[in-house]
């Protein structure tokens, strides 16, 4: 797609997976800064996730969470619950607080594991409110997922979706399961080839894919639902210790000029951008509106992403040195001009939001 007119008004993306890592670590992100990041990415709806050092999975670390973001956030962020077999009795206390549920069915950052049948099952009984349940899920766990999904009648998200798990999804649409899914930029745009250039950097969860199934996601984009940062954000000290690398990149402020790159390869049109990136995300999560909210982004440049200017404060990107498309003139949240020409103005306009259900 040829971007002639160079200036372009998109309704303000929306990413429904992002670790903010405050509290406990915010050496690698705070909420200050992570909203930062997220509008001068294009975000004005975040999802923060609740796998941080210390978890959210009680309603005190939850109205603990929403006390540290309120009055210094840029964007607009609702909370997602982490779903264990201890926190699932206490769905009923937070349910109107929060966005969805968590459920970390393979090994990842933080304590929230949840690798037994029996309390997975627990899990989705418990869970009656009509919003998603977040999965992360590899292998075998997307099965049981589905098959708990299924049996319980409840609205399924796969999170970070990979090509082989698109046939899986596919068949349980057909079988009438509720489920959604996302894919993140570095599934897009990095591969396992990648990995001897990166090192650390590259460390992630779930992995880097071979490109022939980096491939296959593109060709199944038509099937994802949406597109999910997964801003995971660690600094390089930590991704280059020698105890191991943590898994997780940032992605807030990369995301857009990548997918804005691929639709003017036409790997996608604008119209199917603006739908995994606000749309979809909107109407599956129940998203409060966000009237008189948009970004202005001048397409007609393109750049090479580079860690220099970054927002997020880990500072880096496993994109450097990627071309990139379109800089972000202008992001307007409810009428309010928040960022401009690569500054931003006046006070966080960000507000704690929760689903419209």
């Amino acid at each position: 797609m040829k971007f002639e007119s160079g200036i372009i008004k998109l309704p303000g993306l929306i990413d429904v997976h992002v670790h903010l890592r405050e509290p406990g670590a915010t050496q690698k992100e705070d909420f200050y800064t992570g909203t930062q990041a997220a509008i001068a990415g294009g975000y004005t709806q975040i999802l923060d996730m609740p796998n941080n050092q210390v978890p959210t999975v009680t309603p005190d670390t939850l109205r603990e969470k929403i006390k540290l973001a309120a009055g210094k956030i840029w964007c607009d962020i609702g909370f997602n619950f982490g779903a264990t077999a201890n926190s699932a009795a206490l769905f009923k206390q937070v349910a109107s607080k929060i966005c969805a549920i968590k459920i970390y069915m393979n090994l990842t950052t933080g304590s929230l594991l949840v690798d037994t049948q029996e309390d997975r099952e627990l899990i989705f009984k418990l869970w009656t409110v009509d919003q998603p349940i977040i999965v992360h899920a590899e292998d075998e766990a997307l099965e049981v997922a589905i098959k708990l999904a299924k049996k319980y009648h409840r609205r399924l998200h796969i999170t970070h979706v990979l090509s082989s798990q698109i046939k899986l999804i596919e068949n349980a649409r057909s079988d009438k399961v509720d489920i959604s899914c996302d894919v993140t930029p570095h599934h897009l745009f990095l591969n396992q080839n990648d990995i001897h250039r990166l090192g650390p950097l590259a460390i992630m969860k779930p992995s880097l894919l071979s490109k022939k199934d980096q491939q296959r996601l593109w060709d199944s984009l038509d099937k994802i639902d949406m597109i999910s940062t997964d801003h995971g954000p660690h600094t390089l000290e930590e991704k280059f210790s020698l105890s191991g690398p943590p898994f997780g990149v940032p992605g807030l402020e990369t995301t857009l000029p990548l997918m804005l790159f691929a639709v003017s390869n036409g790997l996608l049109s604008i119209d199917r951008l603006i739908e995994m990136t606000s749309l979809n995300p909107h109407r599956i999560f129940k998203l409060p509106p966000q009237p008189k909210t948009y970004v202005l982004v001048d397409a007609s440049k393109t750049y090479t992403i580079s860690d220099k200017n970054l927002f997020t404060k880990c500072g880096w990107t496993p994109f450097e040195g990627m071309e990139g498309r379109g800089i972000i003139k202008k992001a307007v949240l409810r009428g309010q001009t928040v960022f401009e020409n690569g500054k931003f103005v006046g006070k966080p306009q960000g507000r704690i939001i929760r689903p419209l259900f």
